[in-house]
């Protein structure tokens, strides 16, 4: 039997466990190393996919882009103003009523989401829907200017809205955003906004307004007194005498560039809770209106 002084030591019986220790742990850390790094190269292999989609809203914008090509149809085709305006009238008498169920009652709601929702965005499931003020903005122009600014003021709406938004989406996150307020005037602008929407926005409406007027506005037969024409420059209802300084490239590249200019700032106002489809269509109008009054004015001065 040996003496107490052959027994191991309490700090050698220590060094003898970590020593049988350290080989386990060591396998255990090999195999995480071994592990991670084999899910490493599995993700240079399959990288995870980052959520890049964008919403394009495509049954949205063909709806909205359509209305441009029914309004050039309806001039074309002799179309009734008084027609349009009783129709998109009865429309909101139903559509009004059917949003303040919508945003009363949830089931009621979901009902309604279920048919129409793809036309909505999110937004809009909590507040009016854009179709009332859409409807609006168009009533407006049509009941209160000449009728071939109305319809340059709905395709304005209907194009211009469209072509800001996608080219916002494509091109936005290489071009700056628009500042808080413009450089001339102040005007309130929405800083969420891309300069290549504002762009897309300014080379739509100027192409509106100059293609309706150098190639459309003549196709209709049975057309009202236009405010614009290529030989006569600006109607009589916005002229004092028969000048025609404004006629010809002179008249027409004075109005793309204030309706390029005027629907790019139209369409990214920040006026608060106020639709860009009811405020669009109006201040371009309104704008437009004006450009011939101005025009009018200037060639009775220099006639």
């Amino acid at each position: 039997m040996g003496s107490l002084s052959d027994a191991p030591t309490i700090e050698e019986l220590a060094e003898e466990v970590d020593a049988q220790t350290v080989p386990r742990d060591a396998k255990k850390q090999s195999r995480a190393l071994n592990g991670s790094a084999s899910n490493t190269n599995r993700n240079r292999k399959h990288p995870e996919k980052k959520d890049n989609k964008i919403d394009w809203e495509i049954p949205r914008k063909a709806l909205h882009s359509s209305i441009g090509f029914l309004t050039l149809y309806l001039w074309i085709s002799d179309g009734s103003r008084d027609h349009v305006v009783t129709a998109l009238s009865s429309a909101l008498a139903v559509l009004v009523p059917v949003d303040i169920l919508r945003l009363r009652y949830p089931s009621f709601e979901r009902a309604f989401e279920k048919c129409v929702g793809i036309f909505m965005r999110d937004s809009e499931r909590q507040t009016s829907n854009g179709v009332i003020w859409y409807m609006l903005g168009v009533n407006t122009v049509l009941v209160t200017l000449p009728l071939d600014i109305a319809v340059v003021s709905v395709a304005i709406l209907s194009w211009a809205d469209t072509a800001a938004s996608t080219f916002g989406r494509l091109y936005g996150q290489f071009t700056p955003r628009l500042p808080a307020r413009s450089p001339i005037l102040g005007l309130p602008l929405a800083p969420r906004k891309s300069l290549a929407g504002f762009v897309a926005a300014a080379i739509t409406g100027a192409a509106v307004a100059v293609g309706f007027w150098s190639f459309v506005a003549p196709l209709r037969e049975q057309k009202p007194e236009l405010s614009w024409t290529w030989e006569g420059g600006v109607g009589r209802a916005f002229a004092n005498s028969d000048s025609k300084m404004f006629s010809g490239w002179t008249g027409i590249t004075t109005i793309g560039i204030v309706a390029g200019l005027v629907t790019a700032v139209a369409e990214a106002l920040d006026l608060g809770s106020i639709d860009d489809n009811l405020s669009l269509p109006i201040i371009t109008g309104g704008c437009l209106w004006g450009l011939f009054k101005v025009c009018g004015w200037l060639g009775g001065v220099f006639s």
